[in-house]
């Protein structure tokens, strides 16, 4: 097909892909290396080009609820947090423009217990030769950027609780270790290597690809169907026009895992009940859709310091620690970030103060429990979804006492030199709170999210009826349309899953490559 074709109200491509985030990004561009292949890019937000509040790193901070920001709020959790609000970025790259660019590819183990869930294809062995293809500059935290403070947490960790130090996290598998991460960053100039930036500004600066079009501040409302194939995607521009975009071949989503699942069901594809009770006609009942909602909660213990900390930073988080406490896991179960901040949002609402300045660690969950839901209330495509994570929710309380065992290790490294020195006192939750009970309350009260929503279309067998979709990436009973992005994680990855996201997205564009010029045949 030549160039993207447009009438006065209709835009024919031969690709469609459906959010320019972490995923899209690579797959827009990967299918636009072939002249011959038109592909158009659907993004809700605007471009990052010449956008220094986004291209610099260390500047994510400030993102957080402005106007790039689709901001969704939690339902209510009677065992967690309610006020969590979860940032899903509204700008080209999606949320590789938005967050702390941290770069871990997935670890042995996480990828296995894909294939086990059903995943056929996905094992470790066959995912590995994807992380060497991505353009980022995948770098470790440079020697410039390592501030003092979290130098000695680094060294005070290893000394404290006996794990190794690491100098590049992505060098070989690991199950525990502290050091500095890899970010995907240019050091020089604190410049992201975000999915845009790698795949998507050289092209566009260059202007060598005519044949891929971006349409920016486009939202997405429907999905086109002739019976059951998807045939283009309804949407609206900025100034409210309506346009349906055509795919010749496939329709891609990678919105996300609220923005996807989001989209099918608002486009009658779901659970039929819940559907019926909006009011949305249901054109495919596939009950899988916004169930598996994952995510790595994480708890905060603050100390104040006895003075201000070295300015120097790559993002303000650039140190972490992995614990293996069970020795029959897989990989680490407790994680660590070292915030050179004093990381109080939600501490602050229950009444602690923040301190002039301190320094943060975040027990974080690895391997959550707990699972819960996303689901419409309206079937105004202009009403945000309902997230219902049900942190802490899991039978045995494992999601819990992770938390209560983090906040007991950070305790046992804060009172190690060299760190313990920087540190005036424990802000919160405080000395005085001791016991498990205690703890637990209060690091499940002021939890926080790290933005890591994932599993609402999850990928399964054929014989998975809460499957969305098949190994292939194929909606389960519809042709023509894939989904790309965190949605399709069966389980949660151990690490921060950006990485995973990336070669998701590298792995779909080599299975387009090799498909049917007809798109393949899911019935």
């Amino acid at each position: 097909m030549p160039p993207v074709e447009e009438t006065r109200a209709r835009i024919t491509a031969d690709y469609v892909v459906v959010g320019g985030g972490t995923a899209g990004s690579v797959i827009a561009s990967r299918l636009a290396e072939d002249p011959g292949t038109s592909v158009v890019v659907i993004e809700g937000g605007p471009s990052d080009i010449d956008r220094p509040d986004v291209l610099t790193l260390r500047r994510w901070l400030g993102l957080l609820g402005g106007d790039l920001d689709y901001d969704y709020p939690t339902t209510e959790q009677p065992r967690g947090n309610s006020h969590i609000r979860h940032s899903r970025a509204r700008v080209l790259g999606g949320c590789s423009s938005h967050n702390t660019l941290i770069s871990f590819k997935p670890l042995p183990g996480d990828w296995d217990e894909w294939a086990t869930a059903g995943a056929e294809g996905w094992d470790a062995e066959s995912m590995d030769p994807y992380f060497a293809r991505l353009r980022n500059n995948i770098v470790a935290v440079d020697e410039k950027d390592r501030n003092a403070i979290a130098r000695d947490f680094v060294e005070a960790a290893q000394a404290a609780i006996d794990v190794p130090r690491v100098e590049g996290f992505n060098k070989r598998p690991f199950h525990e270790g502290v050091g500095f991460f890899d970010l995907a960053y240019h050091p020089e100039d604190n410049k992201r290597s975000s999915a845009s930036v790698a795949y998507l500004h050289p092209h566009i600066e260059a202007g060598d690809r005519p044949n891929l079009r971006i349409l920016l501040e486009t939202w997405a409302y429907k999905l086109e169907l002739d019976g059951t194939r998807a045939t283009g995607v309804r949407v609206r521009t900025k100034d409210g026009e309506e346009l349906l975009v055509e795919a010749g071949r496939e329709v891609l989503l990678c919105a996300g895992a609220v923005d996807t699942p989001r989209l099918l069901l608002h486009s009658g594809i779901g659970p039929k009940a819940d559907l019926d009770a909006l009011g949305i006609p249901a054109v495919h009942d596939l009950p899988g859709v916004g169930e598996n909602l994952l995510d790595h909660p994480e708890s905060v213990i603050v100390w104040e310091t006895h003075g201000p900390i070295p300015e120097n930073s790559a993002m303000d988080s650039d140190a972490g620690l992995f614990v293996r406490r069970d020795p029959a896991a897989n990989g680490p179960d407790l994680m660590f970030h070292f915030y050179q901040i004093p990381f109080t949002d939600n501490p602050e609402r229950i009444g602690y103060e923040k301190p002039p300045h301190g320094v943060s660690m975040t027990p974080n969950i690895p391997k959550p429990h707990s699972r819960g839901r996303l689901y419409l209330t309206s079937a105004d495509p202009a009403v945000k979804p309902a997230l219902d994570f049900r942190y802490f929710t899991d039978e045995d309380d494992y999601d819990g006492r992770t938390l209560v065992d983090g906040i007991k290790i950070a305790r046992e490294i804060a009172k190690t030199e060299p760190l313990a020195g920087w540190l005036k006192r424990e802000v919160c939750p405080g000395p005085e709170i001791t016991s498990d009970e205690e703890l637990s309350a209060y690091a499940r009260q002021v939890a926080h999210t790290v933005y890591h929503p994932a599993g609402t279309c999850r990928m399964g067998a054929a014989d998975d009826e809460q499957a969305v979709v098949d190994p292939q990436l194929r909606i389960r009973g519809l042709d023509g349309v894939r989904i790309a992005d965190a949605s399709v994680f069966p389980t949660m990855p151990a690490v921060n899953p950006m990485i995973g996201v990336l070669m998701v997205g590298e792995k779909c564009a080599e299975m387009l490559a090799s498909a049917p010029a007809t798109g393949g045949d899911t019935k």
